[in-house]
């Protein structure tokens, strides 16, 4: 219970949870512990980690951890947290997504020991009796509960029968795999409860719903979204991880420490009471070696006094040919640099862009071709850009 303890926001309900690890234990049957994952963008963030962690945490221990992938439950969309619609996927959509999914879990889990489903497989074949009977154990009032609902309904925005529906398609979830334990954020609670009111309904002892916090991105205030820009990819390259880790406040740092580390406590004590810099330098080393290896963090720290401490260009600079001459903002969408030119734009009326060690402040000069240059933009990104003879390219 001391580590399964650590980092959750709410166990429902704490003594059933001991009454089962008790039982697990006197019988050495595992417990079945779940956690659903939908497909909805194809890359995870370190807020995603933290209930990964958790999962790892009950695997480590010796239960049997089931990762869902809702395939099915992606064409509804989760309603949690949304003030509209979300605009469902498409099963090609869902694929690719579930595909980069399998890759990325094994960051955290232990594969050969994860078993993987796709929630499809039962909620797929149920028929239309099927669905009216599990909705007859969910009041309207239920759902209007929900804060999203509610202030949805409140304010007099749409709500759609489909959204309606999702709950209860995570909770059948739980039936279909007869689940100890389901696994979730603090904005999944009303989900897990549902799961647990349907296992009650079809004759099964409920779940545990265990929660977790979520996590605040860079900034410190909103939850880490990729939408949001305040993320830190897991498949995001070391020099990125460990500089965006270093970023964030001295406040910020002991949670991530908490929620994404399994440092032990009475290490991370000890870090609390030296220097933060060297607590930070600790995190974010720590992260960057879970994602990609000891000696990859080892690099990226190294990267990271050479260019943001001593000021200093970077050993290793990625080098990328284009045709000139074009304008500013073309070679950094070009290069790669930046994700579109509208962002380029932005960059350089920031004062974000050097060129050659220069700030530049003006994005419609072109760069000359013949000759290379060294780009930077904001605090981590640098690329040789190679200009060679040709005809400018098209807005």
């Amino acid at each position: 219970m001391r580590v399964i303890a650590r980092g959750t926001a709410d166990i429902i309900v704490e003594a059933e949870l001991c009454a089962k690890l008790e039982r697990s234990r006197a019988s050495g049957q595992p417990l079945r512990v779940k956690l659903g994952l939908d497909p909805t963008a194809p890359d995870l963030h370190l807020g995603h980690t933290v209930v990964l962690r958790k999962l790892r945490d009950f695997q480590d221990l010796g239960h049997q951890v089931i990762v869902i992938i809702g395939d099915f439950t992606g064409m509804i969309g989760d309603p949690t947290g949304r003030s509209e619609t979300r605009k469902p996927l498409t099963w090609d959509e869902i694929r690719a997504n579930a595909e980069t999914y399998r890759t990325q879990l094994d960051k955290v889990l232990e594969m050969s020991r994860t078993r993987i489903e796709f929630n499809s497989s039962w909620l797929g074949p149920l028929a239309m009796e099927d669905v009216i009977r599990l909705t007859a154990h969910v009041t309207v009032a239920q759902m209007l509960q929900r804060e999203d609902f509610a202030a949805r309904y409140a304010a007099g925005r749409p709500i759609s029968l489909h959204e309606l529906l999702y709950p209860i398609a995570q909770g059948y979830d739980s039936v279909a795999l007869a689940a100890d334990v389901e696994l979730g954020g603090t904005d999944q609670t009303f989900n897990l409860l549902v799961g647990r009111d349907l296992q009650r309904a079809c004759g099964q002892e409920p779940q545990i719903a265990l929660t977790v916090p979520l996590l605040e991105g860079l900034d410190g205030v909103q939850k880490m979204s990729k939408s949001l820009g305040n993320y830190v990819g897991i498949n995001e390259r070391p020099e990125d991880i460990y500089g965006k880790v270093m970023s964030i406040s001295d406040e910020l740092m002991w949670r991530y420490f908490d929620l994404l580390t399994r440092i032990p406590e009475t290490d991370i004590a000890a870090l609390r009471a030296g220097h933060p810099m060297e607590a930070k330098q600790r995190l974010a080393a720590t992260l960057t070696a879970d994602y990609h290896g000891a000696a990859a963090a080892t690099r990226a720290a190294a990267h990271f006094a050479r260019v943001h401490q001593k000021r200093e260009v970077p050993v290793e600079v990625d080098e990328v040919r284009l045709s000139g001459p074009r304008p500013l903002w073309a070679v950094l969408r070009d290069a790669k640099l930046v994700a579109s030119g509208s962002e380029a734009r932005r960059m350089i009326q920031q004062g974000a862009v050097e060129v050659d060690g220069r700030q530049v402040s003006a994005g419609g000069e072109a760069l000359s071709p013949g000759r290379g240059y060294l780009i930077k933009v904001g605090k981590r990104r640098f690329k040789r850009v190679i200009l060679e003879g040709g005809a400018e390219p098209a807005e």
